[in-house]
């Protein structure tokens, strides 16, 4: 749990703030992803950890019908809302929406008629915008501090499907890796996470190497920026031309697991089909319309989000292709750290440089900043390096040999880094080791 002095200064600061002290406290850890990158929403395991930076909320249940939010940093301004009228902004993702996605889906889920109010003071470590979901963590905790007031009880699963589910409310169509690996992380294993029915398997990763995060300090938020979207889109209609070629359902079909489960065919194999069926070309609106029969409206109604519906071509082979492979990649790696064969941490670094050249490549999710940081990671000793969460900014991670950390720590620190103004500032919470840490909890003082 958060160390004591932090846990002191917080309720020292919310005494100030609302005149009382806060009844308990409430923490939901960030992630880094090793691998499985940009599959969960495709129905695919992935192999997250939770890292030790978080989301810390101090808590106090009030008579009133009131949510009072305040934050430590002055840069996020203070919110309230009346508890039965909960309105999140989808067109601004501020910090108070993501609290509000978690206090409506327990709200929802429970059929509340008349939520308790409270007063919260919320700290986070996590860098925001990073990669490192700092926004799930949010949402997470939230959903955990509106259980504990109303006094209501749910399993980690539960919590985290929950969590999953209004996260969308902000209009970010995730796939549950984030709010899972916030709720199931366990203090040192990874996890497997596997999705419907929602499991958490462990990894041990192994002894002799460090995973090094790295942030480009390029920000990236999700529900601000529709490239995150338009990969969920392409996905989806990669599905159903895929689903259509081979005579299934394809209007029952949402997500490319869907095609391989009533094909019951290998990931291999699937590979193989989508280059029978797809071409490398983008897809053009009306091109997509023809291959399903459809209209253009039937497209935008039935099948696009939202915030999709004017995109005009998308890639459908690369993002497949990508899927498919990752998935693949993931499932390797696993099978390496059960296996734990002399050489694993090499065939796990060439797996994980795999999965960043699919993301650069065929996915496209990186940039310019993100190729630097990995070049530079590579050149000074990472056996593996790749981007972690979305991309388009945000972090790298790096595997490591331990005896090679500190030289490693240093030569990136002077070569991205230090060559940069605004880098330099942001430098010490940019470049760190982890291991992987517990997940969401409430306590109370002792």
């Amino acid at each position: 749990s958060a160390s004591v002095p932090i846990l002191q200064k917080l309720k020292e600061m919310f005494i100030s703030k609302f005149g009382s002290a806060p009844k308990f406290y409430v923490r939901a850890p960030g992630r880094v992803n090793l691998i499985g990158e940009h599959i969960d929403y495709c129905g695919y395991a992935v192999l997250p950890m939770a890292i030790e930076q978080d989301i810390l909320i101090a808590v106090e249940p009030v008579k009133t019908q009131v949510v009072q939010l305040a934050n430590t940093n002055s840069l996020y301004l203070d919110f309230s809302t009346n508890v039965n009228n909960i309105q999140i902004n989808k067109t601004k993702p501020q910090w108070h929406n993501y609290f509000q996605c978690g206090l409506k889906g327990i709200q929802e889920h429970f059929g509340l008629n008349n939520p308790t109010g409270m007063n919260c003071l919320l700290d986070g470590t996590i860098p925001p915008s990073s990669g490192l979901s700092s926004s799930s963590a949010l949402v997470c905790c939230a959903g955990l501090v509106t259980l504990r007031a109303n006094g209501k009880t749910l399993s980690k699963v539960e919590l985290a499907e929950i969590c999953t589910k209004s996260e969308r409310y902000i209009g970010t169509e995730g796939g549950g890796m984030d709010q899972s690996i916030s709720f199931l992380a366990e203090e040192g294993t990874a996890k497997l996470i596997e999705f419907s029915p929602l499991r958490a398997t462990d990894v041990r990763l192994p002894s002799g190497a460090a995973f090094v995060i790295a942030n480009s300090c390029v920000e990236m938020n999700k529900a601000a920026t529709s490239h995150y979207n338009i990969r969920v889109m392409e996905c989806r209609l990669a599905t159903k031309l895929l689903s259509k070629s081979k005579g299934l359902d394809w209007k029952k079909m949402v997500r490319l697991h869907d095609v391989q489960t009533e094909l019951g065919v290998s990931l291999e194999e699937m590979l193989t089909i989508v280059k029978e069926v797809l071409h490398p070309e983008p897809y053009s609106t009306e091109e997509i319309c023809k291959c399903l029969g459809i209209s253009l409206e039937e497209l935008r109604s039935q099948i696009l989000s939202q915030n999709t519906q004017d995109v005009s071509t998308f890639k459908l082979y690369q993002r497949a292709t990508h899927v498919y492979s990752e998935a693949a990649r993931v499932l390797e790696f696993k099978k390496i750290c059960n296996e734990a064969p002399a050489n694993a941490i090499q065939l796990l670094g060439d797996l994980m440089n795999q999965s960043y050249i699919s993301c650069r490549e065929m996915y496209e999710c990186s940039c310019p900043e993100l190729d630097r940081l990995v070049d530079i990671c590579l050149q000074f000793g990472a056996i593996g390096s790749r981007l972690t969460g979305a991309g388009w900014g945000g972090c790298t991670v790096s595997m490591v040999p331990t005896d090679k950390l500190n030289t490693f720590l240093k030569n990136v620190k002077k070569a991205y880094y230090q060559t940069d103004v605004q880098r330099l500032a942001l430098e010490n919470n940019s470049l760190f080791a982890t291991k992987p840490g517990r997940g969401a909890l409430v306590f109370v003082e002792a």
